[in-house]
């Protein structure tokens, strides 16, 4: 259903997420943890479209999600 591959993310020189890869199955439920620094934070906002990953793929239901808040939310995604 929610699928994340290789996913990236920089804020300018810093590399702060490093090849995420996860897959969220429907009626799973899921936590992130982590220690402070870990990535938690930028995943969800990556997953939310508030950060543009730098590579990688964000997959919903099959297709690639846009990275757009607006179009994130009204997918049910937030």
């Amino acid at each position: 259903m929610l699928e994340l591959k290789n996913l990236n993310v920089h804020y300018g020189a810093i590399h702060a997420l490093k090849g995420i890869d996860l897959k969220i199955e429907k009626g799973e439920i899921v936590t992130l943890i982590g220690a402070n620094g870990a990535g938690k934070s930028t995943t969800l906002r990556t997953i939310s479209g508030l950060e543009k990953p730098s590579s990688g793929e964000i997959i919903y239901k099959g297709k690639p999600l846009t990275p757009s808040p607006s179009k994130t939310v009204k997918l049910g995604i937030s």
